[in-house]
């Protein structure tokens, strides 16, 4: 389980994070929503390790890793597909995918036909660039390239932005088959309630800095998420 409490995170003066405090357990997608600048990606970083926090704990499987720099993180099956994809654009499909080799033993080090078989696009790309892909297909190479580091966290900022209906809806199916197996943590940042409230077992909802709702999807209160989401 991913235990996150009382982290405070900050830019300079700006205070990105005020006391945040969360759980996220294997088998289950935790969805964090809120406007635009309310500190959901300023999160993914902490836990990540890409910044460093200025308080708090942030424990992985019981160990404190808040300390710990992004690559060991990362070799404790915590990858991160970062919103804008953040893939190689002169590389190839296949060198995106092996770059999620880094993690792992040398004996490993082979792609996953699951990947093709969650994303078929790619495997008929395999020989063309990164850059050369739809935005969609963009986003489903940085999610195949996260998942070649067999992560037991998988974290994930707005995999929705920018991308067309048909491969939100596959995007959606594969979140959801992946968090059914039970041998993952999903950490979902989103800006789209419908698509948050589908697939999270919790959703979460973040306004300048601050958690202000924490429930499960059943206890929700939908009205209230939703106008704290138009303000």
């Amino acid at each position: 389980m991913l235990e996150v409490k009382d982290v405070d995170l900050l830019y300079g003066a700006a205070i990105a994070l005020r006391g945040v405090s969360l759980n996220a357990e294997i088998g289950e997608t935790t969805c964090i929503l809120g406007r635009n600048g309310v500190g959901k990606t300023s999160l993914l970083r902490a836990i990540t390790g890409a910044h460093p926090i200025a308080r708090g704990s942030i424990k992985w499987d019981s160990e404190e890793i808040s300390k710990l720099p992004i690559y060991d993180r990362a070799k404790r099956g915590i990858a991160w597909v970062p919103q804008g994809r953040d893939i190689f654009p002169l590389l190839t499909v296949r060198e995106n995918l092996e770059t999620g080799f880094a993690v792992l033993p040398r004996r490993e080090r082979k792609v996953p036909d699951e990947i093709f078989e969650l994303f078929p696009i790619l495997k008929s790309m395999l020989g063309r660039r990164g850059g050369d892909l739809s935005g969609g297909q963009q986003q489903q190479l940085a999610i195949g390239r996260a998942l070649v580091m067999k992560p037991r966290l998988l974290v994930l900022d707005e995999p929705t932005e920018g991308i067309q209906p048909s491969i939100i809806k596959d995007i959606g199916r594969v979140i959801d088959l992946l968090r059914g197996r039970g041998e993952m943590a999903i950490l979902l940042v989103e800006q789209y309630f419908d698509f948050a409230r589908d697939l999270g077992q919790r959703l979460i909802v973040m306004d300048r800095g601050d958690i202000v709702v924490n429930s499960t999807r059943a206890e929700l209160n939908e009205d209230d998420v939703r106008r704290r989401l138009s303000v």
